[in-house]
């Protein structure tokens, strides 16, 4: 009998616990949201997350905090959003690395892909193969000819190891079959700033890092790793146009929340998220900055997340790249 009584207790908790969720998520927000972006303040994606935070806080009527925890590949930023209370208080921003390259790169995670609330699609930048203005190479035909007459002497520079850049480097040599030396950076700016002054002979550039020097007349794009040419750079033909099949690289984010968030806020939040996406006026000013908006459903953004981690792991083992 007392057992009885005792498993009656707990489920009418579980049932009490389960209404005042099911009311919070109802009213859902009533206090400011904490945003994670898992790199530092004054970067691309932290500009991204204060600029779309800024115009969906209009719509959610409450305050959005933009909350740094940068380090470790995103793992420190990833494992926070993961470990926060399911409330819907906390979302954040997870990246290709944090959702499609650490699985592969990292013999372990505090943190699980699969396990995320999908919130939906934020933005894509399209990576672009970029030689110093001065550079003999005014074609991808010139790299690869260089490439394959000297074997492992071009230098090719990336924001780092496990990097998009990296992995777009990577991809590219399995694409051609040539091999060119990884010279990799703390971060994307010093990497620019040696492609600049001619210290390293190639890198493959995100748009939103690249496109002021390119703007400048500084570096030269042989190529873009997207499906169709760039509006902004109508002149820079694609990968496939220069001979190169089956190549496209972007580095790419979407906002996740830890698991369990309730369905009523996932699907406030996805919604305003993508109207906000949608709105000319924030549309006009992520692409200005060479990030292309990416309005995705929860469902849509999960499959392509999963797509993205199932092709790059082949890459990456085929590249023999492991971290710690």
């Amino acid at each position: 009998m007392l057992a009885f009584v005792r498993r009656a207790a707990i489920g009418a908790a579980f049932a009490a616990a389960a209404l005042v969720t099911s009311a919070y998520a109802q009213n859902w927000p009533t206090q400011p949201i904490r945003w994670i972006v898992p790199y530092p303040a004054g970067g691309g994606s932290d500009v991204v997350a204060r600029n779309v935070g800024a115009a969906l806080e209009k719509s959610l009527g409450q305050t959005i905090v933009v909350e740094n925890r940068p380090g470790a590949a995103t793992i420190i930023g990833a494992t926070a959003i993961a470990q926060a209370v399911p409330n819907g208080d906390t979302i954040g921003t997870a990246d290709s690395g944090t959702l499609a390259y650490n699985p592969s790169l990292y013999a372990k995670l505090s943190y699980d892909p699969d396990k995320f609330t999908y919130i939906g699609g934020l933005a894509k930048l399209p990576l672009l193969l970029a030689v110093n203005i001065n550079s003999p190479y005014k074609t991808v035909a010139d790299v690869l000819a260089a490439a394959k007459a000297t074997p492992g002497k071009l230098t090719v520079a990336s924001a780092g190891s496990g990097s998009p850049h990296h992995l777009a480097l990577e991809l590219f040599k399995q694409r051609t079959g040539v091999d060119m030396l990884h010279v990799p950076y703390k971060g994307a700016a010093p990497a620019i700033t040696d492609l600049l002054g001619g210290q390293v002979d190639l890198m493959f550039i995100d748009l939103a890092a690249g496109l002021p020097n390119v703007k400048a007349g500084k570096l030269r794009v042989l190529a873009a790793a997207t499906p169709q040419r760039l509006p902004v750079l109508p002149d820079v033909p694609t990968m496939a146009e220069q001979g190169v099949a089956d190549f496209t690289a972007y580095a790419w984010q979407g906002v996740v929340g830890p698991a369990g968030l309730p369905d009523a806020v996932v699907k406030k939040l996805s919604a305003d998220l993508q109207k906000t996406l949608a709105q000319p006026d924030v549309a006009a000013k992520l692409q200005e900055m060479g990030v292309i908006p990416m309005p995705m459903p929860p469902a849509e953004f999960k499959a392509y997340a999963e797509q993205e981690r199932a092709m790059w792991a082949g890459v990456i083992k085929k590249a023999n790249i492991r971290l710690e």
